[in-house]
């Protein structure tokens, strides 16, 4: 086993931890490409405080290691903050900053890690932008009704949405051999790599049904494709192409508000813990690895705080 090279550069070591995360530690792509792109703010801004020198390990400038101080990751955060970026995204700088730096300082590559005190700003909690049942299900019928571009499909698609709280990633990912052969559940692929089984309700296994046999009209038998949902070039369907489908019906009589394809997902919590669904299931049916992310959809309204009330306190209306 060769000797351990001591990175002494902020840019070599977000390289080396980066390859790190990716092949040690399995990170999703998606998570990488963050760090990745934290990392990449990090020197940008760093550079306006910290004068470069011939410190990578390709003889060109960089940032030293030892040169970072606290007060030039907090000046970083204070830019960030000034640039108006959303406390979340803030937050995700200062986690990722801290990460490699506890990395560099496991290996040895700095003594003294200047991001052990660097704290995260204050993140006031957003209620998700949901759709009341009504709007709902107003949306999910809107192909039938205003076909634009290929009713069917958008139908089945929006009710799978809709009926599974499925994350948009996951409904682009999905692969014919996710579905379970009852069309009722399937096999989803979440974040962290983590698999879970979600349910689709009898109006999704209808509409989505009704899909499949157009489906096949638009694969050419030379190109299987393994996606649920496809364009109508017979490819599957990506991220991007659902919001733009859920957009171009979002602007229907019945939704007082513009909606994404996120929004099914936040309406299928709101509904289900509405119901009285307990906190923990639905924590489980939409993925969370925390509670306190589901906690955000407890806002139920105030008619059923009411109703919840009346039926439940000693001196409710119905006692």
């Amino acid at each position: 086993m060769g000797e351990l090279v001591k990175l002494s550069s902020v840019e070599d070591a977000a390289e080396e931890f980066l390859v790190y995360l990716g092949g040690v530690r399995s990170v999703s792509p998606n998570t990488l490409k963050g760090y990745g792109i934290n990392y990449k703010k990090l020197v940008e801004l760093l550079k306006k405080q910290i004068p470069p020198t011939p410190c990578r390990s390709n003889g060109s400038e960089g940032i030293p290691l030892e040169s970072v101080e606290l007060n030039h990751l907090r000046s970083c955060m204070g830019t960030l903050v000034r640039e108006k970026q959303a406390p979340a995204s803030v937050n995700r700088f200062v986690a990722a900053v801290r990460s490699l730096f506890a990395y560099c300082e496991r290996l040895e590559y700095i003594y003294n890690n200047p991001a052990l005190e660097l704290k995260t700003i204050k993140n006031p909690v957003r209620i998700p932008d949901y759709m009341t049942e009504k709007e709902a299900a107003t949306l999910c019928t809107e192909p039938v009704k205003n076909p634009l571009l290929w009713p069917v499909r958008d139908h089945a698609l929006f009710e799978m949405l809709y009926s599974s709280g499925c994350r948009v990633s996951e409904i682009a990912g999905l692969r014919m051999r996710d579905i379970k052969a009852d069309y009722r559940s399937a096999i989803v692929h979440g974040k962290g790599n983590k698999d879970r089984i979600v349910f689709f309700s009898d109006k999704a296994v209808e509409a989505f049904k009704q899909y499949l046999v157009e489906r096949k009209m638009h694969i050419k038998s030379d190109k299987p494709v393994s996606s649920v949902f496809i364009s109508q070039r017979g490819t599957g369907l990506t991220v991007r192409g659902i919001y733009g489908i859920v957009d171009r019906y979002s602007s229907v009589e019945g939704t007082n508000r513009h909606v994404s394809p996120h929004s099914f997902r936040h309406s299928f919590a709101t509904t289900m813990l509405n119901a009285g669904a307990d906190i923990r299931i639905v924590q489980e049916m939409l993925g969370h690895s925390s509670i306190s992310t589901t906690q955000r959809y407890t806002h139920v309204s105030a008619a059923k705080l009411v109703d919840i009330y009346n039926r439940a306190h000693p001196h409710g209306k119905e006692r």
